[in-house]
């Protein structure tokens, strides 16, 4: 009887430009978790959070070693629906200090992403 496996960790070395990405998934993650905090009481607060919490975890699964193509995935459409959502709730004010920095930091993230993902498939 043959068996298949399908792999659920990935054994390779990170390299610098995953480790670039781990900078910058914390860039946004902070930025999230300190104005989600700082406005909890609001359910946009909670987003905010949770958001935060979702670039820590998937910083947390990579350095895990789970599969990194479904990650690189799941982080990419997460990020754009952030950057979406942003434009669609701020449309006249995108451009605050905290907001370019952050959405820099997207924008970065889901080119080395999209970069990573073509790299290993």
């Amino acid at each position: 009887m043959a068996t298949t496996t399908t792999r659920r960790v990935d054994a390779a070395p990170l390299t610098r430009l995953h480790y670039v990405g781990v900078a910058l998934a914390a860039v946004t993650g902070v930025v999230h978790l300190v104005l989600g905090i700082s406005n909890l009481a609001s359910t946009l607060g909670v987003l905010f959070v949770l958001a935060g919490a979702g670039y820590v975890g998937g910083v947390v699964l990579l350095v895990r070693g789970v599969r990194r193509p479904p990650l690189y995935l799941a982080g990419i459409g997460f990020t754009v629906v952030q950057l979406i959502a942003y434009v669609v709730l701020n449309a006249g004010n995108l451009f605050s200090p905290v907001a370019v920095v952050d959405k820099a930091a997207q924008l970065l993230l889901v080119g080395v992403l999209v970069t990573l993902y073509r790299k290993e498939t």
